[in-house]
Parts: structure tokens; sequence; C-alpha cells
């Protein structure tokens, strides 16, 4: 399996160009299912969940193209509402069929979806809704079974704002004619790049004066023609990179505001910054970087996605910081690995502690997931040497070309595999 070798102690200058949300166009893609209409999604970044949703596409029926970053689907023949587990397996994600799919056929079976190592996750919440909507939903040998002989509009209120389950009843309820509402949704930019989607197929989709989100289905959906918003969790991650390593590096291509709090730390912290309508510039600085206290939230509080990144950043603090993840269990794998590098950090159930050291040094390391794995690849940047960097298909699943990116900045990551080349 491939790796990184990361050579620390070296500055960064230049732009980077954000690329499409992976969290975004997942669920758009998902979205063709809705309808045999050419489907056409300009902006996709060319990543491992990207592909394996293209996969599942096709395995379920569809024509897929994938050149240049846009993506075309048209139909293929009659659709199939079956997953192989070898696909879903691979990402969480794969589990968005299910409202498309149940939606067009009143039936689908699919496996319980595999990913990231981040704890439970449960689907429920996704169930409760398509219940809700009228199907059965059980569960045998490991499979969700869904099915209904008719599905109606409803009152939906989610126990939790999940995105995925949002997400999946939003895409339901579109081809489900009549009025649904769904309450206590997310409120994350990729379910408005969604909406904009669903309503450019045919149906509407709207936010209420009382934060609800409110679908009027239609009996068929046509095609479409979209380019995905800026992924907001590259953008920070890169951003926090410049500001970790004390560099000098424009991040451009990205919406600010779906950043808005992680920057209002990052200036609290002490980083400069300038910020445009389509771009944030990290200014180089030398005071100390001043420890802080955060809490990961649901959208518009700060991304869990974020908290790995900005774990390694505080871990260069001046004085003692600390992490409260309130989303996931689990997510602290790459604590550990930071210690490894020298980062002081103890960890009790949802709280890390981090006391700030002066420096990183180099090591051998593990990415465990796709956060915490361009965590070390920053800490990687900031290190005293050479880090070695295992696993990292799991940074490959979210963020595009990353090692060209860092290195047309002025860093030195190269990629190889230790089964095929020859150092």
């Amino acid at each position: 399996m491939d790796r990184f070798l990361v050579e620390g102690g070296r500055k960064l200058k230049g732009t980077v160009q954000i690329s499409g949300s992976k969290n975004a166009c997942l669920p758009i893609l998902v979205a063709s299912l809705l309808t045999d209409d050419p489907f056409v999604l300009h902006r996709v970044p060319n990543l491992r969940d990207v592909r394996t949703t293209l996969k599942i596409l096709t395995a379920l029926g569809k024509q897929v193209s994938f050149q240049d970053g846009t993506v075309t689907i048209a139909a293929n023949g009659k659709l199939k509402n079956k997953l192989p587990y070898e696909l879903v397996k691979q990402m969480r994600a794969s589990f968005w069929v299910a409202g498309p799919l149940l939606a067009r056929f009143k039936a689908a079976e699919i496996p319980l979806p595999g990913g990231c190592a981040l704890g439970a996750r449960p689907v429920d919440i996704h169930l409760r809704g398509f219940e809700r909507l009228g199907a059965r939903c059980v569960m045998e040998k490991g499979n969700v079974l869904l099915s209904a002989k008719a599905l109606h509009p409803a009152k939906i209120t989610l126990r939790f704002p999940s995105v995925g389950a949002t997400q999946n009843l939003m895409m339901c309820a579109c081809l489900i004619p009549g009025e649904t509402i769904l309450e206590n949704v997310a409120k994350e930019p990729e379910i408005d790049d969604l909406a904009a989607v669903l309503s450019k197929m045919g149906a509407v989709v709207f936010a209420d004066g009382k934060g609800r989100l409110v679908i009027q289905g239609k009996s068929q959906l046509r095609g479409m023609e979209h380019t995905v918003v800026a992924d907001r969790i590259e953008s920070g991650s890169y951003m926090l990179a410049a500001a970790a390593t004390r560099s000098d590096v424009r991040v451009e291509g990205c919406v600010p505001e779906h950043n808005s709090i992680l920057l209002d730390y990052m200036e609290e912290a002490g980083v400069p910054l300038e910020i445009g309508p389509n771009y944030v510039h990290i200014k180089p600085y030398d005071t100390p970087i001043k420890p802080l206290r955060i809490k990961t939230a649901p959208y518009p509080g700060f991304a869990t996605d974020l908290q790995a990144p900005w774990m390694t950043f505080m871990t260069l603090a001046t004085g003692a910081a600390e992490v409260d993840e309130d989303i996931f269990e689990n997510r602290f794998m790459h604590a550990p690995e930071l210690v490894r590098m020298g980062a002081d950090i103890t960890t009790e159930k949802s709280i890390a502690r981090i006391n700030g050291v002066k420096s990183l040094s180099g090591a051998h390391v593990m990415a465990s997931d796709l956060r915490g794995g361009f965590a070390l690849l920053i800490a990687g940047l900031c290190a005293n040497g050479t880090t070695e960097i295992e696993r990292v298909y799991h940074i490959d699943r979210g963020y595009e070309n990353p090692e060209g990116k860092l290195n047309a900045l002025g860093a030195k990551v190269t990629r190889y595999n230790p089964d095929k080349d020859d150092f």
C-alpha cells in the first residue's frame, strides 16, 4: 500500500486551488438514481470515494463517464435495487442509495455500510425516517431490507441533525408527490448544494422560516447540469497546514463563510488572515500560537472533520489547549500518532488535552481515518526530520492529489509503495 514520506521544516508559499466538495458531490451523484435522464456534474474531485460511488452507480445499471472533473451519467438499461457488499463496505456514503432506490422501486436491499472506524454512526435515523414515509425496514443477515406498498409525504423530526439522514430523506421525498417536512435537519452547505440539484431536477426544496426543510415532491424528476460547491473541509485543512507551518499561502476557490468559525478561532490563536470573496490568505507570523478550547458541533459549529487538523495546529501552541469531540466517538485515533512525533496529548472519553510543545519530530506513523491522516500530514510538514505515513489510502478518500498541491507550495512529500518502489 502507498505511503508518504514527508520532509519537514519547509515553509510553504503560493496558491492552492480548492477542489469540489466530496461531501456534496457524493449524494448528488447518488441523486442521479432518481431519473433516467442525462445527469452532468462538474468540479468533481478525483477521489477514492468518488470512484467507489461511480462503481456503485455502474453496478446499479447506470452508464458513467468521468473526465477532467466532469461526470456524465445516463441510463443503461434497467436499474437494479440491490447492492453487493464488496462495494458497500468501502464507504458509509454508499447507504445514500437507499432513499432513491426506495423511491423508485418501493423496495431496496442494502448491506450495512463500511468506511472510517469512527464509532457506530448508526443508520437508525435514516430508517425511522423511511418508516414515516410508509416503508417497512427489516435487518436480515447484515442487510437492510426496505419495502413499501406505497410511499406518502410526512412530517419527520430527526432525533439528531444527521447530514446523511437529511440527504437520504430529501432524495426519497423528492420522488413522493406532496409536501414532506423535515425538522431538526442538518444545515451544512452540502445540504444546500443537494437542494439546488433536486430543485433543478423538478422538485421544490427550501428551508422555511422555522429552520425546517420543506420538500414538494414530484412523480417524476428530470436530468440536470450542476457545478459542485467548494470543499470547505479541504479548504480548512490547507488553511491549518499553512497556519501550523507559519507559511504564506493563499487558499483560493473556497467559500470563506463556510469556514467562518474556523477562521475566527485561527485569528484568535494569532494567525494573520486576509479574507476575500473566494479566498483566504494565511500570512506568515512569528508570534506564539495561543492555545484555545474548541468543541465540535453540527454546522455552523466547529466541524468534526477539522478537529484532527486543528489538533495538530494546537500541538505547537504556547500553553494548554483542549478539544471536545461531541459528534463521533473514536475520533482521537490520530492522537497517539501525534504523540509518537513528540506531541503532548492525553485523551479521556470525548476530551483531548494538548500541552503545546516547541517542535515536533519526524516519525513512522499510521493513518487510521481520513481527517486524522491529513492531520499527520500537517504534522509531518511541521516536524524536524522525515515522517513516514502508512495507509495513505485513507487520505486519498477525501483529498485530491494532496502531495501535488503541497509540493506546488514548496513542500517535499513523496508517495511510494514499499512493495513496488526501490528506495
